[in-house]
């Protein structure tokens, strides 16, 4: 794909989950806010600052549009990353009414430790609860009374989707609960199990779906009807005296000021408007030629008696180890061949290597950037490494 043509030939960039490669154009938008409008957003009545409003409120458009949701019920906000996101709400959100947090076993550590650290300041219980192999949850097992839930609908390191999203969703709310999803896997391949679902959260990084680094909340706006605000600054107040202040999202307009103080990533978040519209425009063959790649490679993979894949499936991300191999010092074979992979527990320790486990991995993590030739060379090199 000509959008990536800065990557040399032979080098493998083989770590999307952790962060995608970034297309030609959101590269040029990027630059072009730095050249054409670096202004303040929301602060300025001048030219370039108007430009920047204009293009940071399409991106929040763009952004409810792609996920297929309502902008009379929902509000998008800018933050860090995911792991900020989640810890933002939580930090925040009243104890009121609830009678625990849940949370499962096959997390990032975002969620995992942020609900922990919530447990700790609201003393509520946590549960941690166990997802299938195709990612589900059992929602019969459960008991979502009053519960925070906050869960992934796709895996960091095997790409289970959380296939029953709607019926979790439903179950939640209908127990009187809430639900915040981490969406930073789903966002860029498997946006199909997100889209159209009310969560009351979803949280994602813009760095994993081909945009620059950025956290994004998408939150139902009668959240914050369960929220104390905590976390304040510039940008997020009309009037301020000297022991008071008052809100600026006192009204849907600046209701996103709720979670973003002081000044944004607003080249960053202009960044995420052109990837959402380069993946919007994105030929089929492109993602038919993902498919692909992931599939072979998958394939390969599984086949060998050697290779223990942790996946169940076919995915464009797949871990797994060789026996008599340590993934670390694979991983560094691997990139003398100028093959990009990571290794370790990819921030999940507690159930790959607690409830698994596990040794140390390796994850091959595809994207749309990815051509087959470079398929075909670590088939080549894992060939050599395994036998």
């Amino acid at each position: 794909m000509n959008d990536f043509d800065y990557l040399g030939e032979g080098e493998v960039y083989l770590d999307a989950a952790c962060q995608s490669l970034r297309p030609r154009p959101v590269i040029e938008a990027i630059n072009s806010y730095y050249t054409e409008h670096n202004s303040c957003g929301e602060r300025v009545k001048y030219k370039w600052g108007l430009e920047t409003d204009e293009k940071v409120e399409a991106t929040r458009d763009k952004v409810l549009k792609f996920l297929k949701l309502s902008p009379r019920k929902y509000t998008v906000s800018f933050t860090l990353n995911t792991t900020y996101g989640i810890n933002l709400i939580l930090s925040q959100l009243k104890p009121d009414g609830f009678k625990k947090v849940i949370t499962s076993e096959i997390e990032h550590n975002s969620p995992f430790l942020a609900t922990m650290a919530f447990s700790e300041r609201t003393s509520l219980p946590r549960e941690v609860i166990k997802r299938e192999e195709d990612g589900s949850i059992d929602i019969s097992a459960y008991d979502f009374t009053d519960a925070v839930v906050v869960v992934n609908c796709a895996s960091n390191f095997d790409g289970r989707k959380l296939l029953n999203i709607k019926e979790v969703i439903k179950a939640t709310h209908k127990a009187g609960g809430i639900i915040i999803i981490d969406a930073a896997q789903a966002m860029a391949h498997s946006s199909d199990v997100l889209r159209g679902m009310e969560p009351d959260a979803i949280c994602f990084s813009a760095h994993k779906l081909y945009a620059p680094s950025l956290g994004v909340i998408v939150w139902r706006d009668d959240l914050m009807d369960k929220m104390i605000q905590g976390f304040v600054g510039g940008g997020m107040v009309d009037d301020v005296e000297k022991s008071a202040y008052v809100l600026s999202a006192t009204g849907k307009e600046h209701r996103y000021t709720r979670f973003e103080s002081g000044l944004q990533a607003w080249g960053e978040i202009v960044g995420l408007g052109a990837a959402l519209d380069w993946l919007n425009k994105l030929p089929k063959k492109d993602w038919q030629n993902l498919e692909y790649n992931y599939t072979e490679l998958y394939n390969f993979l599984n086949n060998s008696d050697k290779v223990h894949m942790i996946n169940h499936e076919a995915n464009p991300t797949m871990s797994f180890y060789v026996d008599g191999l340590d993934s670390h010092l694979l991983g560094s074979a691997l990139s003398r061949e100028d093959i990009m992979a990571r290794t370790g527990y990819f921030c999940v320790h507690y159930y790959l290597d607690h409830v698994l486990g596990m040794p140390p991995l390796v994850r091959f993590s595809l994207g749309l950037h990815n051509r087959p030739e470079d398929i075909e060379k670590v088939k080549k090199i894992m060939q050599k490494i395994i036998y």
